[in-house]
């Protein structure tokens, strides 16, 4: 502060990103050191691990620092509480979303955060595929949790061996909120490519309505029917939302 007469000229301080819900001038934002000793997500983590921390502070480590008015950890309480403390749905957030609500949030740590759910998104599928092996409908919608987060609809399958063990997987449509167009022939066609023996057809409600549509039981018999002239087995067609899952096998319909 520099004093000219009796007129006090500030020199605001610049913010290093200054862009995207990050304040480019005013006062510095509260660092994770604006905390007692106990209390900073790193130290604590150091002294007691990582399962020792709440996912506040977990993310709070990620963004480093929060605004002027609340601390890292305070800022995200505050994203989860309004995500209603679900990583999957803050995972759902857009950029943009976590860059115009939150003061304190600017690309690169709106970056971060999603970069870390995906990351955890791909270590629970990861875990699933080293199984090798889908025996049961929760199993199946283990390995296709992370359409729980998808803003579309999506249709994928599951190839399989004869003794259930993971071949591959494959895309077969993308669509809109209320629906997406499966073509059976293209799932046969993979299934052929694959030498699967068995297959499981999934496909994600973004509505989080997890009731199959007539489009739903629909599209169920025309793949049980393909896959019984193919020789195939039609394991099952899960349908996931961030509700849960429903299993056409475990409700006795196919």
């Amino acid at each position: 502060m520099k004093k000219t007469g009796t007129l006090d000229v500030t020199f605001p301080l610049l913010n290093r990103e200054g862009q995207g819900g990050e304040p480019s001038i005013g006062r510095k934002s509260l660092t994770i050191k604006s905390l007692p000793l106990d209390a900073r997500p790193r130290e604590k983590m150091m002294a007691h691990g990582s399962a020792a921390l709440s996912d506040a502070e977990l993310l709070a480590i990620l963004i480093g620092s929060g605004n002027a008015e609340e601390t890292a950890v305070g800022l995200m309480q505050r994203v989860l509480h309004d995500c209603d403390n679900s990583l999957n749905a803050l995972g759902r957030l857009s950029i943009n979303d976590l860059t115009s609500r939150y003061k304190g949030i600017g690309e690169a740590k709106a970056i971060t955060l999603l970069a870390a759910c995906e990351l955890g998104s791909r270590r629970r599928r990861e875990e699933v595929v080293s199984r090798r092996c889908i025996t049961d409908s929760s199993q199946a919608y283990e390995y296709f949790a992370d359409m729980r987060d998808l803003p579309l609809e999506e249709c994928r399958v599951l190839f399989l061996r004869q003794n259930h063990s993971i071949i591959s997987s494959a895309l077969i449509s993308r669509g809109g909120i209320a629906g997406t167009a499966v073509d059976v022939r293209e799932v046969m066609r993979q299934a052929l490519l694959q030498r699967a023996t068995a297959l499981i057809l999934c496909h994600n409600h973004p509505s989080g309505n997890l009731r199959p549509s007539r489009e739903d039981d629909r599209l169920t018999r025309s793949v049980q029917s393909a896959c019984e002239t193919m020789n195939i087995q039609f394991t099952d067609h899960i349908i996931v939302a961030d509700t849960g899952y429903y299993s056409y096998r475990e409700q006795g319909k196919i």
